[in-house]
Order: C-alpha cells, then sequence, then structure tokens
C-alpha cells in the first residue's frame, strides 16, 4: 500500500508515502558516482549518476524503495500482489532483478523517457537479493520535470503507460485507475451548481460540497482518485518552503493513520514515511509516523562525488516546541 505524485511548481517536486505494517531497516541513503554497482547479469557500474533515496541496505548494497538521480530521475516501487510477474530464470546475457531496477535505471538514464524505454527492453531476472529476501511484487512510478510513466511487470511481458495525472497507487492494474477516474469528472474544488432542479432553492450548507462523492477510504483506486483530485486543485507559490509543505498536504489526504487498515495478519498498517524530493536539487525531505517535523539531506557535489555509500537513519523521535510567555 503506498500512493506516489509528482507536482511541479518552480521545481518539480516527487514523492511518496510507504504505506506497510512493518519497518525494514530504511534509511536515507545516497549511491555517489564511484560506488561499484554490481548486478546479477549485467556489468557493474563502475561509475554512474549520484542517487539519493529511501533504502534498506544489505551486503552494502542500496535496496532502494524510491531515490532521484542527479538529472533529476524519479523512480519508485509500489505494491503490486497478484499481478506482478517475475518470469523465472531463462539464462538471459542480460536482465535486471526487480531490485536491480531502481540502481541500474538511475544509475544510467538522463531522462525518464529514456528509464521507460530500458523497461520496456531488458528483461526481469525473478532472483531475490538472498533466499531469506523474497522477491516483492511492485510496478513502478517513474518521473522527471518533463513527465511521468508508470511500469507494470504483467504475466504477457512489461507494460509501460504514460501518466499525466502523475499519480500511481496499487492494485488494479494502471489502466483500471485511468478508466475509473470517469466516474469522477464532475467533482469541482469550487461550489456545485444546482443541476437537480434550478427551480428549488437548493443553497450549500457548507464549503466543499463541489466534491460531495469524493471516495474517502484507504483502498488504492480510492487514494488514486483522491490524490488526482488534489493534486489537480493544488494551490501554492513557487517558493521551495511553499511547494514542499503543499507536498506533504497533499500526501496527507491519502496517509493512514494507526488503526484505519488492518491487515489479514491482524497487523496495522500505517504510513511509515513520507518524502518530497525536489528534482532540481537533490534535497530529500522526509517525515515518519512518529515524527512530523520535516528532516532533509541535501545530494550536495561532495556526497555525489564519493566512493562509499552514505547512510543516514532516520529522525523518528517526535519533537514539540513549547512556547513560553
Amino acid at each position: 500500500m503506498c500512493t506516489s505524485m509528482v507536482l511541479t511548481t518552480r521545481d518539480t517536486y516527487v514523492g511518496r508515502n510507504l504505506d506497510l505494517e512493518d519497518a525494514f531497516g530504511e534509511r536515507v541513503v545516497i549511491t555517489p558516482r564511484a560506488f561499484p554497482l554490481a548486478f546479477r547479469r549485467m556489468p557493474t557500474l563502475e561509475r554512474h549518476q549520484a542517487i539519493i533515496g529511501m533504502a534498506s541496505v544489505a551486503g552494502d548494497y542500496p535496496l532502494y524503495a524510491e531515490g532521484v538521480n542527479e538529472s533529476g530521475v524519479y523512480m519508485a516501487g509500489l505494491n503490486f500482489p497478484g499481478n506482478a510477474y517475475y518470469p523465472p530464470d531463462r539464462g538471459e546475457e542480460k536482465a535486471l532483478a526487480p531490485w536491480e531496477l531502481i540502481p541500474f535505471l538511475l544509475g544510467t538514464c538522463e531522462t525518464a523517457e529514456a528509464a521507460a524505454e530500458q523497461m520496456k527492453r531488458i528483461p526481469l531476472l525473478g532472483v531475490p537479493f538472498q533466499p531469506n529476501l523474497p522477491l516483492a511484487p511492485l510496478h513502478w512510478h517513474i518521473a522527471d520535470k518533463h513527465g511521468a510513466f508508470v511500469a507494470e511487470p504483467m504475466a504477457d511481458g512489461i507494460k509501460v503507460y504514460p501518466d499525466p495525472v502523475g499519480v500511481l497507487t496499487n492494485n488494479p492494474p494502471f489502466p483500471f485507475h485511468r478508466t475509473n477516474l470517469v466516474q469522477y469528472r464532475g467533482l469541482s474544488a469550487a461550489q456545485p451548481d444546482n443541476c437537480l432542479d434550478p427551480s428549488l432553492d437548493l443553497p450549500p450548507f457548507g464549503q466543499g460540497m463541489g466534491a460531495v462523492g469524493l471516495p474517502g477510504d484507504w483502498s488504492p483506486a480510492s487514494r488514486y482518485v483522491r490524490s488526482a483530485f488534489c493534486k489537480r486543485n493544488s494551490a501554492c507559490d513557487s517558493s521551495e518552503e511553499s511547494s514542499v509543505s503543499q507536498f506533504f498536504h497533499l500526501l496527507d489526504t491519502v496517509a493512514m493513520p494507526r488503526g484505519a487498515v488492518r491487515t489479514p495478519e491482524g497487523k496495522w498498517d500505517i504510513t511509515r514515511y513520507s518524502c518530497c524530493i525536489n528534482t532540481d536539487t537533490g534535497t530529500y525531505y522526509y517525515k515518519t509516523y512518529d515524527n512530523c517535523a520535516l528532516t532533509a539531506v541535501a545530494l550536495t557535489e561532495e556526497r555525489r562525488a564519493g566512493d562509499k555509500l552514505l547512510e543516514f537513519p532516520l529522525d523518528t523521535k517526535l519533537r514539540i516546541t513549547w512556547q513560553e510567555g
């Protein structure tokens, strides 16, 4: 369960809610240009674009949930159970395991369009990172300042779709979400006209009635519609502070509070973290479930130029500012 989106003001901002019942060792990780990125079937990238994003690190390898490279290309993996299909190992000379996609594509692609084209051509390799780390069923959101794409690994091949809305959630497959939006074309941020019977005096009894019918549950289809509506009607100025603040408010409209979504195993799905990345500067902002204050990590030139992974543990402790007088 996750929601990813793209918002452009003066700069382009990308990011997501990661909704999950358990932590996975996540931290902000910078992969600098000279850190060797090894792959099962592709040649090692001795030098590549620097990447910043949220990842767990296993065996000194960054397993990214999402990230942005220094060209401003964003890629995020979102849960896609029951639909994601990874073919068994067929011995292809060049193939990528799902956990290798983000490091490889962000390491080598300067545009989202180039990454989307690579997704169409590179065979997937259904091999886990380690036997104790099973493959996650995913589809991917790919974006930059020029546009966005969705890539879905299906049983009949990888499907890549243009994404003019700039939003992705989970199941069903992406074409459903685009078609489902048709049912909500009457929603508006403005007060509605009286189309029922203009001869009747039916004044609105409160603000926001143009969006009556906007789904409020946490299912992927409803989160998609809610995100699309809120993003389409987003209003903020173009400053960094206003844009970042607005981006997190948009993510908040689909965030999961503990107690709202219970898994079949009896656990609670919660929004473990929300992030916003400025694709122009590489600045990574995040907040966690227990710490709603924003923390930022900068992709500086010094950090881009190194040869060792840089790991930034999450600031998860709630901070309260007390005012006196």
